[in-house]
């Protein structure tokens, strides 16, 4: 498909799709229908809207702000390597505390390996940390 420019262009939940952003093309029409996507820094909410190259992408993706510029428009959905090709992702690195767990989630809720189940003990002191801090 091109537009009046010339440049070429694919409908952006196909787009969204292809670069396995989403499981489902209707996932990514819903999505973005819900007007939580950003072209180019404009508020979006029609998932027939044309995705060119060189656009930036903003949207939640789970706890996640993900921040994508299409490098290229691809012709099909097709393994991971293939799609990761399609963008570049600038979305910033979300900094990892010990044993890769994320920034932010509470060290109490972690355990080593090796250390088996938590006590009904240990249950209830993380219950109540839980409870303090919400």
């Amino acid at each position: 498909m091109t537009e009046a420019t010339g440049a070429p262009t694919l409908r952006l939940d196909k787009w969204l799709w292809y670069a396995r952003f989403f499981k489902t093309r209707a996932l990514a029409t819903k999505a973005i229908s819900g007007g939580r996507f950003r072209l180019d820094g404009e508020v979006m909410s029609k998932p027939h809207r044309a995705a060119q190259l060189g656009q930036v992408l903003t949207f939640m993706q789970g706890d996640r702000v993900r921040v994508i510029r299409i490098v290229a428009l691809g012709s099909r959905r097709g393994p991971a390597p293939e799609a990761v090709l399609l963008y570049d992702d600038l979305s910033p690195e979300l900094p990892k505390g010990k044993a890769g767990e994320e920034w932010g989630a509470p060290a109490f809720e972690s355990r080593e390996p090796g250390t088996g189940r938590p006590t009904k003990r240990d249950r209830r002191a993380t219950q109540n940390l839980k409870s303090e801090l919400g």
